[in-house]
């Protein structure tokens, strides 16, 4: 068994392809995952949400070619 691993998109990239990389780890179109991105952000608060993607930005690595 394979197993999967998360890493931060080069293909799916807006900003730093975090959220690419959990559309492609959860075989989902990244649209979806940043439209729901953002409805959390604006409802939980601004800061929290932001915090959490700077954290994912250097906790998740780059996937390499």
């Amino acid at each position: 068994m394979a197993y999967k691993h998360l890493y931060r998109s080069n293909k799916n990239k807006i900003c730093a392809g975090i959220i690419g990389g959990i559309g492609e780890y959860f075989d989902v179109d990244p649209t979806i995952i940043r439209l729901l991105w953002i409805l959390v952000v604006i409802f939980t608060g601004v800061v929290p949400g932001l915090i959490a993607y700077f954290i994912a930005l250097f906790v998740v690595p780059i996937k390499k070619k």
